[in-house]
């Protein structure tokens, strides 16, 4: 149950702004943080698709500020360096403190009627490890050598010392250690707050599928970032106290030696969860926005409570598929393929449930709205394309090239990028007590959502046609030069694509301090977070709720002429 204290609000600055225990201002640090590092990330891919497009000539206006020592032309270290920096980032840096960091740090405890995060104190430490992660990983960029090269699956022998020379690779893997260590420190505090401090009358059944979402994210988070932390320590002594955990004896200079597959081992036994860790988030918040905004409850709401907790069960048992080329034991791999088609089952449960949800709505369509819509499209294509890639037979053809790429970026990518932007739009006016413009929202989705389609459903096709991705220049090989123009046409739409984010930032930060005044629940919807003053107290709470009903009631034939209560109300008799 919550507790009764509420605790003085801090008024030194440093305590306010900067080493704030409030989870409302982590949240926005970590809101902060990470578009930050998601303009980052979405610069080097667009040196990345420079390069692709047109291999050898100069990047355009910030190549010779970056990269002097050649003419401002992306050279091969520098090409393989962008493109592991770049998947570290949007994943480590970017998608995983706006989705998990910034909403769950927000959502939990508004949501379940909560004063604060249980342990208030490690919640701020988890902010300030992850950026601790983030200025290592910064820092790696200008060591001598440079930056990891190794891709961010960061696969031995080419991690260790024997495939990549310097620092950068080591500081690669402290940094990621870090941003796990975070990670965790979150996870535990979200488990423990949702268990705890839940609102009288608040029961499992009530709880927003936002908060669920966050819930079993945090779970597979506390789960399964030791074994990727447990990996990185291991790369770490073998790169820097020269133990051999990962090197093969044959290139050792004595006897005994490691296992490269061991690390691929370890890696993805985190990294499928990854996939979900960050998904589950963007599931619960779709979920609530698509019945906020079709003015509906959600539709099996307990099938999809329990959809998502079977993808969280076997999530951790099909990680195998990522490895169907490493010479897997033939029967363990099809046990792999099995399990990994019947994950997509709970996926398709959830996929209908929104469809169900939307249909003969009385559809809002406001930007957040847009998006939730998108995460169902997206979703539906990145799914469908990873039933190939499921399947041993088509795996094997389609391993390591660009189908693979096209894939994942719908999978995790865009619909983690899509869950985000929605809640950021719908959460907006309570966290920073101001509206962001419509209009400018809805320009963005439309400018995003078409040029995203072009760039990943056209690798599709050039996967299919045999491009292997990481390579520095296609034209290099005959077979690939037919396929050069495809390269043309998704570097085009990814400017496009990345054009149309410079209107979400200029949107979010005139916004920020600019825009029209919010009232305290714009959207009329009945969580908890939505039924107290904006902006938010310190405390949130004076008085803990009691809570009455579910957070979906809306159209209900008892409600006459609304459409809608707060959870604090009950139902008319």
């Amino acid at each position: 149950m919550s507790g009764d204290h509420i605790h003085p609000e801090p008024t030194s600055f440093l305590k306010k702004h900067v080493f704030s225990v409030d989870h409302k201002v982590i949240a926005k640090q970590f809101l902060w943080f990470g578009l930050i590092w998601l303009l980052v990330g979405g610069v080097m891919a667009m040196m990345i698709r420079w390069q692709l497009a047109n291999p050898g000539s100069p990047v355009p206006v910030i190549g010779g500020l970056l990269f002097p020592r050649t003419g401002g032309v992306i050279d091969p270290a520098s090409y393989n360096m962008l493109f592991t920096m770049h998947g570290t980032i949007m994943i480590f840096l970017g998608l995983t403190p706006v989705l998990i960091g910034a909403f769950g740090n927000w959502c939990i405890p508004l949501m379940i009627g909560a004063r604060d995060m249980i342990f208030p104190l490690l919640n701020m430490l988890s902010f300030w490890t992850v950026a601790l992660g983030g200025a290592v990983g910064f820092y790696s960029l200008f060591v001598p050598l440079g930056a990891t090269e190794a891709g961010w699956t960061g696969y031995p022998t080419l991690s260790t010392t024997v495939g990549t020379q310097g620092d950068g690779e080591t500081l690669w893997a402290v940094a990621v250690f870090l941003i796990g260590a975070s990670s965790i420190m979150g996870g535990i505090n979200y488990i423990t707050t949702i268990i705890r401090l839940r609102a009288p009358g608040m029961k499992w059944s009530d709880m927003p599928l936002t908060v669920w979402g966050l819930f079993f994210t945090a779970v597979l988070n506390v789960l399964f970032l030791p074994v990727i932390g447990s990996a990185m320590l291991l790369l770490i002594m073998d790169r820097v106290f020269g133990t051999s955990f990962y090197v093969p004896a044959s290139i050792m200079s004595g006897a005994s030696g490691g296992d490269p597959i061991l690390y691929q081992h370890l890696f993805w036994i985190f990294g499928h969860p990854e996939v979900y860790i960050l998904i589950l988030p963007a599931w619960g918040i779709v979920a609530d926005l698509l019945s906020f905004f079709a003015r509906k409850p959600a539709f099996g709401y307990k099938v999809t409570v329990g959809a998502m907790f079977a993808v969280t069960v076997l999530s951790a048992v099909v990680y195998g598929h990522h490895m169907f080329t490493t010479g897997m034991y033939a029967m363990l791999g099809e046990s792999f393929m099995l399990l990994t088609m019947i994950i997509s089952v709970p996926g398709e449960i959830l996929f209908f449930n929104w469809l169900h949800t939307i249909w003969r709505g009385s559809l809002r369509l406001t930007t957040s709205m847009l998006f939730a819509l998108g995460v169902i499209f997206v979703f539906g294509l990145g799914g469908l394309t990873g039933l190939y890639l499921a399947t041993i037979s088509t795996d094997i053809f389609l391993h390591d090239t660009y189908f693979v790429v096209g894939h994942f970026h719908l999978t995790m990518a865009a619909s983690a990028l899509f869950g985000a932007f929605g809640a950021t739009y719908f959460f907006f006016p309570k966290m920073f007590g101001r509206m962001m413009s419509e209009k400018l929202g809805k320009l963005h989705f439309w400018l995003t959502i078409v040029p995203l389609t072009v760039v990943f459903c056209t690798m599709f096709i050039s996967g299919y046609g045999g491009m292997p991705r990481r390579y520095y220049d296609h034209t290099s090989a005959d077979y690939l030069v037919p396929l050069q123009h495809l390269n043309t046409i998704t570097t085009h739409s990814a400017f496009l694509l990345g054009a149309a984010q410079l209107i979400f930032a200029w949107n979010f930060i005139r916004s920020r301090w600019w825009g029209p005044k919010a009232s305290d629940n714009p959207w009329e919807v009945g969580t908890l977070d939505w039924q107290m003053p904006t902006p938010v107290p310190h405390y949130n709470f004076k008085e803990i709720p009691v809570v009455k009903t579910g957070p979906h009631e809306f159209s209900h034939p008892k409600l006459g002429d609304r459409d809608w209560i707060p959870q604090t109300e009950e139902l008319p008799a």
